[in-house]
């Protein structure tokens, strides 16, 4: 749906082929015949750290990236209305509303498909404080049934800026969607975001989880109802998320996790199991084409083998293919079935081979020998506020920190950033950001494929060892 300069979250992104990602059960234990090369239990505990990095707003005593320090405590002052909180979308200070909903609905969607690998794996806190972090702003910023604060800040005058959030001096202002500016992306993708984490608060916070649902129906009948393009409306949006296919992708993402929230009490129509049909074929039309299985339409590969869509932020795609890829493995398991296409069929530990090697293609089993879990980051690359609080104004952090050559002083774990081009190539530096930068929509499908991975490998430890 839109492109950023510099992660970009557009309208090809995974997001329009998942499947239950809507219809899928839940994960039994395979055996898996894999060596485990990697730590994954190492690496989902550092994706979590990772959104923690990028909180907004007055950090918790137990905030555990102690580098960091409070934030944006006057977000919305300006408007009169209390926006602290969120996240940041990746390297920069901007909180963007349509990418924060989307990373907490994939985040999300890793919690529902695969709680008993995160929980075994004693993350399981974690991922629904990661969560909530993104919910407990999204009803802040939601003050009225037809008003969603979808923005605080401006790129235009944030991204000539590299000052730490701690510092930030460029403007906080906020931005607002109603009727008189209806947009219906941001509006539906907060919905889904919503929807999805009622899902996963409902055995835990019942009430909550009550909350969040309320919230997701009343965004969507807004954004439904009142519909208009999402980057007519906030100033400066069309340079960093831009709207390019319109907004009925993010209507019908929107309707599904209302659909799945409502499974369990309301159930569906005739017409409404006819949609999730399509779209189940379409979903199984991608992951065929991730796969090399159709005739014409498949994804591009790497000469190392990484799924490619773009030069710019590809990793955002991979990730997000990759979370689908495992989920449906797990259904196909479940339900005894196999995936069909043009060029044969194919089973559940086919398919889940192949994400084993994309994400030890992420973790360093690559042609450049490194891991793209790594980092360009203001705050990352900026002397820690706990260290030292000593005010660094925007001129100053550019020759100070951006163009520091040496490593960042910070340790920014678990996120993953752009990745390499077509040619499998990457240059590290912090000029690069089409392939450095970092994004939180980026890491959040991997939090539950790690666990997958960490789970099987424990259980194929455990059966060596009878």
């Amino acid at each position: 749906m839109r492109e950023k300069s510099e992660c970009n979250y557009s309208s090809s992104h995974p997001k329009h082929f998942i499947p239950r990602i809507l219809i899928l059960a839940l994960l039994a234990f395979p055996i898996f015949p894999f060596s485990q090369s990697f730590d994954y239990g190492d690496a989902l505990s550092k994706s979590l750290l990772y959104f923690e990095a990028q909180r907004s707003g007055r950090l918790p005593h137990n905030q555990r990236v102690r580098w960091r320090h409070h934030s944006g405590l006057t977000d919305g002052l300006e408007q009169g209305v209390d926006l602290v909180g969120g996240y940041y979308d990746a390297g920069d200070n901007v909180k963007f509303g349509l990418p924060m909903a989307y990373t907490i609905t994939l985040l999300s969607w890793s919690v529902i498909e695969f709680e008993d690998e995160i929980s075994a794996a004693g993350e399981y806190d974690h991922a629904l404080e990661a969560i909530k972090w993104g919910t407990g702003f999204f009803i802040k910023a939601h003050t009225h049934p037809h008003v969603l604060w979808a923005q605080v800040g401006n790129g235009d005058t944030d991204h000539p800026c590299w000052q730490r959030p701690e510092d930030m001096t460029t403007s906080r202002r906020a931005y607002r969607v109603d009727e008189k500016n209806p947009r219906t992306e941001v509006a539906a993708e907060t919905a889904a975001a919503m929807a999805a984490a009622s899902i996963v608060f409902r055995k835990t916070k019942p009430q909550y989880s009550e909350l969040l649902l309320e919230h997701a129906h009343q965004l969507f009948e807004f954004g439904d109802k009142y519909r208009g393009k999402y980057d007519e409306s906030i100033e400066g949006v069309k340079g960093y998320y831009l709207s390019t296919s319109g907004y009925k992708d993010e209507l019908l993402w929107g309707r599904v996790q209302l659909l799945a929230a409502m499974l369990p009490t309301e159930g569906k129509t005739k017409e409404e199991k006819q949609t999730l049909q399509e779209y189940k074929s379409k979903a199984e039309h991608f992951l065929c084409a991730c796969l090399n299985m159709n005739n014409s339409t498949n994804v591009k590969r790497t000469p190392g083998g990484l799924l490619y869509t773009r030069r710019w932020n590809n990793m955002q795609y991979v990730a997000g293919a990759l979370i689908l890829l495992a989920a449906y493995s797990d259904h196909l398991r479940s339900t005894n079935q196999m995936l069909h296409s043009h060029k044969g069929s194919v089973g559940p530990t086919e398919i889940l081979s192949f994400v084993v090697s994309q994400i030890e293609y992420i973790l360093g089993s690559n042609p450049m020998g490194v891991s793209y879990l790594r980092v360009h980051h203001r705050g990352a690359s900026a002397t820690s506020y706990r260290d030292s609080k000593v005010f660094v104004g925007c001129m100053q952090s550019y020759h100070s920190w951006l163009k520091h050559n040496g490593s960042n002083p910070n340790d920014l774990v678990g996120a993953l950033v752009g990745g390499p081009g077509l040619k499998d190539q990457f240059r590290d530096s912090r000029y690069n950001f089409a392939q450095t930068e970092a994004c939180t929509y980026n890491t959040a499908p991997l939090v539950g494929i790690f666990a997958k991975l960490h789970a099987l490998g424990n259980v194929n430890e455990l059966q060596r060892g009878k």
